[in-house]
């Protein structure tokens, strides 16, 4: 028999904070049960160990999924959901800053039936400056690009039912993004308010290289408005490059400038620029399209490590 709920949380040097985590959310009281879905990406500590000293006294069942390598959190999260029995699922990362006792508020807000996926939204986010602002420059942009319900937040503590889960994990690409993945299945989606604590332990692994390669799924992999602006970038800079043609020719005519200098500066300043934009920006789709054609792995799985909860084989 299916649990009545999956959570799923993506480990990255997580040893510091798996044992309240893991405490934490196995003392949930749900009704029909729940397990965990613990993904290592590669972590470089002894988080694995920890995990497996912890399946060894679990009151709930619980999956270590080892991915080879890190591959990023979202693709952390596809290889939890593809290990995921629950009726509901529930991401969230391993750093404590979403209390494990709110899972239940987005449970609870799911189980009513009235939407497919419920995200969480705060009242004060307690991440360092440069994360809130990357954070709300990606909604904005995901508001432009992908078709997501004004004013709903994105955040990594959702939770979301089978019947989504099953159909994001139909995508097999290399480039994941879940948040993407969530829109272009359902539109039924709500939010519920919840609680954002500091940060005990360690360092946030998101990075500023981290959340550009984020954005750029987002654009590339999610939308082709990039392509639309470039042809509109292309038109304007092509009717900016004519006025300006006009306005040295007429320099030239008026004021003398050497022979050459005004057209040479119009092409230069003008179409060099616009041109490469618009190759790089071709060139981010035949590359990525090449990789998918190429079956680069979203991850690769190395080893499954099942618990059951303690007791439960005695005799």
């Amino acid at each position: 028999m299916n649990p009545a709920l999956t959570i799923v949380v993506p480990l990255f040097n997580s040893a510091a904070t798996l044992e309240r985590l893991v405490s934490e959310l196995s003392a949930l009281k749900v009704d029909g049960g729940h397990e965990l879905v613990l993904v290592n990406d590669g972590s470089r500590d002894d988080t694995v160990e920890v995990c497996e000293r912890l399946m060894r006294t679990a009151t709930v069942p619980v999956a270590l999924v080892k991915l080879s390598r890190n591959f990023g959190e979202h693709h952390a999260v596809m290889a939890g959901l593809h290990h995921a029995a629950g009726d509901f699922i529930v991401t969230m990362d391993d750093d404590l800053q979403n209390p494990p006792s709110e899972v239940l508020k987005l449970f609870s807000h799911a189980c009513e039936g009235k939407q497919e996926v419920v995200y969480s939204y705060y009242d004060d986010k307690k991440h360092e400056g440069w994360r809130n602002f990357g954070s709300w420059l990606t909604n904005c942009v995901a508001d432009f690009l992908l078709d997501k319900p004004k004013g709903l937040y994105l955040s990594s503590f959702r939770c979301m039912s089978a019947f989504v889960a099953k159909e994001i994990c139909r995508y097999d690409g290399p480039f994941a993004y879940v948040d993407g993945l969530i829109l272009q299945v359902t539109q039924s989606i709500g939010r519920v308010l919840v609680k954002h604590e500091e940060r005990e332990e360690g360092r946030s692994g998101y990075t500023l290289r981290k959340l550009v390669k984020l954005w750029l799924n987002m654009f590339v992999n999610f939308s082709v408005i990039p392509l639309h602006l470039a042809t509109m970038l292309g038109f304007t800079m092509a009717a900016l490059g004519f006025i300006y043609t006009v306005a040295v020719i007429w320099e030239r005519l008026t004021k003398g400038t050497p022979l050459g200098w005004s057209s040479t500066m119009a092409a230069l300043t003008v179409f060099s620029g616009t041109q490469l934009l618009v190759l790089g920006m071709a060139g981010e789709y035949i590359g990525r399209l090449y990789l998918t054609a190429n079956k680069r792995p979203q991850f690769i799985v190395k080893e499954i490590v099942r618990s059951s909860p303690a007791g439960m084989n005695k005799p």
